[in-house]
């Protein structure tokens, strides 16, 4: 897709995320990027690092539909990342998960309607399958909000999300806190050793939320074929590269934690497609008339299994030190 000359709005747009594609977008010629975010100091780190015109800063919350509704104003495309994010916050503070990653999306969604924005791509996350916890059970409701708006709202604007695991080095992850506790001379803390998590990295986060932004039709989400990696492994892969002896300490899982991580459930492996190195799984376009169903019928002759960080590929240590030396975070870190 050609994107010279084309306006973005980024809710959330000071994160991890937010300014790995912001730095993508202004390769590609794009008119006008507008930062949404709450927070004024990250943007004015933001503005300093990036000093580019074509980025605008505006302040403003998702849970307040009005500034939504004027910073869609006159935007051709919106990615929506503003959530809160960490599972133990949630925990504690369900309700302020349903404010922002529910009520905060909903609003995201009507100002876009409004202001006839041609494309949202939301992000989502692997918690939203078979969720758990306040976190996962927020995002699942997002995407459902984001599916009854595609196939009941006679539109032009296209809603579409991905849906994707931690990535690497993001703020609040474990790898940097697994960094700190090395410079620290701490041993590292390990929740449970057999706990497995999808490894990405911003860039492959990128990558599928443009596969999306290109492909993404009414209520698709976009999945990436992603590797995986035991907390243990991956403890001893960065204990490795930074030469560190020290031994590690079971700590038990924080609230809300899940053993391992999904993907696509059983149910909507059924009906993905294969798009090579992504997952496509659309939008279920029946109407609440059952009657035609029951009538004919459908067979299904095939048992499916879920996509989870246990049954993908899961890497070796070796392979896992390969990808954190190539990541800029650990680069720095090894550098001071």
């Amino acid at each position: 897709m050609n994107l010279e000359g084309k306006n973005f709005l980024i809710t959330g747009g000071t994160g991890s995320f937010g300014s790995t594609v912001c730095n993508f977008l202004l390769k590609k010629g794009v008119k006008e990027i507008r930062i949404f975010s709450r927070d004024e100091n990250k943007q004015y780190e933001m503005r300093k690092k990036i000093n580019d015109s074509r980025v605008n800063f505006l302040i403003g919350d998702v849970r307040n539909y009005d500034s939504l509704l004027e910073g869609c104003y006159g935007t051709d495309y919106v990615f929506h990342a503003a959530a809160l994010k960490q599972v133990p916050s949630c925990e504690f503070y369900p309700l302020e998960a349903v404010k922002t990653n529910i009520i905060g999306t909903e609003n995201v969604l009507k100002a876009a309607t409004i202001n006839k924005i041609k494309k949202v791509v939301l992000l989502s996350t692997d918690k939203a399958v078979y969720p758990v916890n306040a976190m996962g059970i927020s995002k699942a409701m997002m995407e459902k909000l984001m599916l009854a708006k595609s196939i009941q709202i006679d539109n032009k604007t296209i809603f579409c999300a991905t849906r994707y695991g931690n990535v690497m080095c993001s703020r609040g992850s474990v790898i940097p806190l697994f960094v700190n506790q090395i410079k620290s001379n701490l041993p590292l803390t390990i929740t449970d050793p057999h706990m497995t998590r999808y490894l990405m990295t911003l860039n492959q986060s990128v990558d599928l939320v443009m596969h999306a932004f290109d492909r993404g039709l009414k209520g698709d989400i976009f999945v990436q074929k992603s590797s995986s990696s035991t907390l243990v492994d991956l403890a001893t892969a960065l204990k490795n590269i930074f030469n560190y002896k020290k031994d590690n300490i079971v700590i038990g899982t924080r609230h809300g934690e899940k053993l391992y991580e999904s993907l696509l459930s059983r149910e909507e492996m059924a009906r993905v497609s294969d798009n090579g190195k992504f997952f496509r799984l659309p939008a279920d376009n029946r109407s609440l008339n059952y009657k035609s169903y029951f009538e004919e019928g459908r067979e299904i002759n095939k048992e499916y299994e879920e996509y989870t960080s246990h049954n993908s590929k899961r890497l070796t240590i070796p392979e896992i030190e390969k990808i954190l030396l190539s990541l800029d975070f650990i680069k720095k870190a090894l550098k001071n």
